[in-house]
């Protein structure tokens, strides 16, 4: 007898908290960097109980989430510049520990799979440290610099070239691939046990660090290309079984841009609709009346949601191309904006993508595998290498 979505959902909530959950990708820090968060008194709270972003503890509570990845995002206008690019990289690690010393109770760092493990029988949420762009990385001395502040990847790029290799985002295509440092790095940080992201490089310095690599690589808050044919920074069917080979691992972003290409294409001609519209009325987007317009026009013309299913549709195709060891869960959330599926709004919702998978026949042992089993068989097997003399 069939069971009814009511008893799934009751049954993926207690899969939730009975499933230790990894989160890869939270652009928690960033997110208050934003809203001109300071360490004192009146801010303290938030990050137990907010009404905005995505994350908090109570609502990661509710969603069973024991160890979200805490994201030291640099934007890329921080390259023109290593050394204040290493500045603000300490002070939002910083934040994020002055957070954990405040919270004893709720918060602690999460500097591995067996200190997460044992943080969450107490039942603290732990915070893996990790740096998006690597530009703060301006010797190789900084790799194990960083390490010893708590972070345990570095995405080598975002939204452009860098010192270290080329981005998706970017045309420029400066290495063709990896920098002559960017391959030191890589080698770097295989010494040092520093997880390498390949999210947001591009597909030749991508294939370059499967061939450098020694140790298992991850992509840490990507999708599949499969969906949405022709973006590069999502991944390829091909890049996808490179990846599984070399015994890495893809996590599947939440974002409606990663998931969707039909949601994508609505949201475009919406944007491209509003701009033709307030050139028309000799409008900036900074116009006060502009800015009237473009509330009633996005009214009038809501953007689209991708959904949790579709999610689910990601994790499926994996799991059909590679096998379900070699995918995860790597939201975006406080990353991603507005654009978060139906079903999966912030950390409170994981049980929603269980129910999903159980829907379609998941086992206990393969949602146990996509929650965090795959994550600490990649990351333990970094450590593994590293600590080989």
């Amino acid at each position: 007898m069939a069971q009814t979505d009511d008893a799934i959902q009751a049954k993926a909530e207690k899969l939730a908290k009975k499933f230790i959950i990894t989160d890869t990708h939270v652009d928690f820090p960033y997110r208050l960097y934003s809203e001109k968060f300071k360490l004192d008194d009146a801010h303290a709270g938030i990050p137990i109980s907010s009404e905005k972003g995505n994350f908090d503890y109570e609502r990661a509570k509710i969603g069973g989430l024991d160890a979200p990845w805490m994201v030291a995002f640099i934007p890329s206008s921080y390259q023109a510049d290593l050394d204040k690019a290493k500045v603000f990289a300490d002070s939002l690690i910083d934040m994020v520990q002055w957070i954990i010393d405040r919270h004893p109770k709720q918060f602690a760092r999460g500097d591995s799979p067996a200190m997460i493990e044992k943080n969450t029988k107490k039942g603290l949420i732990s915070f893996p440290l990790c740096l998006e762009n690597g530009c703060p990385v301006k010797t190789l001395d900084d790799v194990e610099y960083f390490f010893k502040k708590g972070i345990r990847y570095i995405t080598l790029t975002h939204a452009r070239d860098n010192h270290i290799c080329d981005s998706s985002y970017d045309t420029t295509r400066t290495w063709n691939g990896l920098s002559p440092f960017g391959v030191d790095m890589v080698k770097e940080m295989n010494k040092t046990g520093m997880i390498i992201d390949v999210s947001h490089i591009s597909d030749s310095a991508f294939y370059q660090v499967l061939d450098i690599s020694t140790a298992p690589v991850m992509a840490t808050h990507s999708s599949c290309r499969f969906y949405t044919p022709g973006w590069e920074r999502n991944m390829s069917d091909d890049m996808i079984v490179a990846l599984a080979k070399h015994d890495g691992i893809i996590q599947i972003n939440f974002g409606s841009s990663f998931l969707d290409s039909d949601v994508n294409a609505v949201r475009d001609s919406n944007k491209v609709q509003l701009n033709r519209l307030l050139f028309q009325l000799h409008l900036t987007a900074e116009d006060p009346a502009a800015i009237k317009i473009a509330e009633r026009f996005k009214a009038d013309h809501p953007d689209p949601y991708s959904t949790v299913q579709r999610v689910a549709d990601h994790i499926d195709h994996v799991k059909k191309l590679v096998g379900v060891d070699y995918v995860g869960i790597g939201s975006d959330f406080d990353g991603v904006g507005d654009s978060l599926p139906t079903g999966l709004k912030d950390v409170s919702m994981y049980p929603n993508l269980i129910a999903e998978l159980l829907k379609r026949g998941y086992t206990e042992e393969e949602i146990e595998k996509i929650c965090s089993g795959n994550v600490w068989r990649v990351w333990n097997k970094i450590l593994q290498i590293a600590a080989q003399p």
